[in-house]
């Protein structure tokens, strides 16, 4: 007899079965654009449409259509001018943003912090914030592991990058992300509806002081690693904060170009892992059948294997359920681009203008793409099963040239986070503990992820 439990199937907006009228759009889009998508965006391999608001938008699902839009023909499309006014306000020219030549050299200048032997050299710091931050837990407690997780890879963000020389106090910040995602995160309808950039978007007008509080952390951190460096250069940490640094001047980044991309990464980038990690916990909670497997696999390669550099490698299992949360909650819900000139993808006419949504989200759940979409089957990414998974099928990270720089760090991170925290501390869900997938910029657990951690 089969005893093999059903799987569970974590939250999420059902396909809509009607489209909505442009009113309805405007309001779902700033509530929660995940909640937009009907059974075409989930069934077929592209939609194009006319959205009685600007020019054509196409849905691009086809794994083939992805990769001619991120790869083969990437010189053709640009960044989609609603996602840029989203994001440029808040990041101005940091590396999510710029493009051409300052893209180009902001990409020149970090590659070295992520290539693999320095992100080797990671992880013994990763290791040591886990540790320290899985000890402040109490058995019994009531925490939510979406704030919190919010704070672990802040921490880990700072002792790696900035070799914990961030300014200002980290309590403080983590109320600071949230309220920055709750204002300037969001698409305002008057983007939506192509008005001029001088008309206020009341939505972001509440978010201009949580910029004003960024910005000066970051001023205040590049003035504290210069004046270090003027102290003693020789004694002074060769991060990524004096990498950018060392790179200001000609042929290199300006100065506003450094805080920026500094900005990008305080700001953004350890968002996306904390919300993976915080997503697979709960999922984990709510599967406990394959929280015991990953729970068995992380205390032999501990046993085993004291180097956190080589756990990646040697935890298929606990890689495979983060993999299936971002399958199933891409920290990253929606890619955006515009054709630069006019061509033709199969029978698919492309004009001058066109946007292009490439949704993670949909994708990834996608009918026609996977078996059982919706349900939480960490077994698709063990090692007999991941050939099986077209490369763009599949996109946490992105893909093409501007595939995210930091993935191998966000893998290594989560890996030994999740090993850690699992060994010593089981996370379950409450009576309340009912998210609900939200987009403001990553996909967020509305109402947090309150769980009780009780010690192994």
């Amino acid at each position: 007899m089969d005893m093999k439990p059903r799987p569970f199937i974590p939250p999420a907006p059902k396909p809509r079965t009607s489209p909505p009228s442009t009113l309805q759009m405007l309001r779902i889009v700033y509530r929660n654009p995940l909640e937009l998508w009907g059974e075409p965006s989930y069934n077929e391999p592209y939609i194009s449409i006319r959205t009685g608001i600007g020019g054509p938008l196409v849905i691009a699902n086809d794994p083939a259509l992805i990769r001619h839009i991120l790869v083969d023909n990437a010189q053709n499309y640009r960044m989609a001018r609603v996602r840029q006014k989203v994001l440029r306000p808040i990041l101005r020219d940091g590396l999510l943003t710029a493009e051409g030549e300052v893209w180009k050299r902001s990409r020149k200048a970090m590659a070295p912090v992520f290539t693999p032997r320095h992100i080797a050299g990671f992880a013994q710091p990763m290791l040591r914030v886990s540790e320290d931050f899985a000890g402040r837990y109490r058995d019994g407690a009531i925490v939510d592991i979406a704030r919190d997780m919010t704070m672990l890879t802040y921490e880990i963000l700072a002792e790696t990058l900035f070799s914990g020389e961030i300014a200002g106090n980290p309590s403080e910040f983590g109320k600071q992300v949230d309220h920055l995602f709750e204002t300037m995160g969001r698409i305002d309808p008057l983007d939506l509806i192509g008005a001029p950039d001088w008309l206020p978007r009341l939505t972001r007008l509440r978010g201009y002081s949580v910029l004003r509080f960024f910005r000066d952390l970051v001023g205040k951190t590049i003035r504290m690693r210069k004046d270090k460096l003027a102290r003693d250069p020789d004694g002074s940490p060769n991060d990524f904060l004096t990498l950018l640094l060392k790179a200001e001047g000609a042929g290199g980044l300006s100065a506003d170009e450094i805080e920026d991309n500094i900005i990008t990464f305080i700001g953004a980038g350890h968002e996306t892992t904390a919300r993976a990690l915080g997503w697979t916990l709960y999922c984990l909670a709510e599967a406990p059948w394959e929280r015991e497997r990953v729970e068995t696999e992380v205390e032999a390669v501990l046993a085993s294997t004291p180097d956190p550099g080589d756990w990646l490698g040697k935890m298929p299992l606990t890689r495979a359920v983060f993999e299936e949360a971002m399958r199933l909650y891409p920290p990253a819900a929606s890619i955006s681009r515009e054709a630069i000139e006019a061509e033709r993808w199969r029978d698919l006419d492309i004009v001058k203008g066109a946007q292009f949504q490439i949704m993670p989200w949909t994708i990834h759940r996608h009918r026609r793409l996977w078996k059982n979409p919706d349900a939480f089957l960490p077994e698709r990414f063990h090692p007999e099963n991941r050939e099986a998974i077209d490369r763009y099928q599949y996109l946490p990270f992105g893909a093409g040239p501007r595939v995210c720089i930091g993935a191998s760090f966000a893998m290594q991170e989560a890996i030994i986070a999740l090993a850690v925290l699992l060994r010593q501390w089981r996370f379950d869900t409450l009576p309340r503990t009912r998210p609900w997938p939200v987009q403001k910029l990553t996909t967020q657990p509305q109402g947090g992820l309150p769980m009780r951690v009780s010690r192994r």
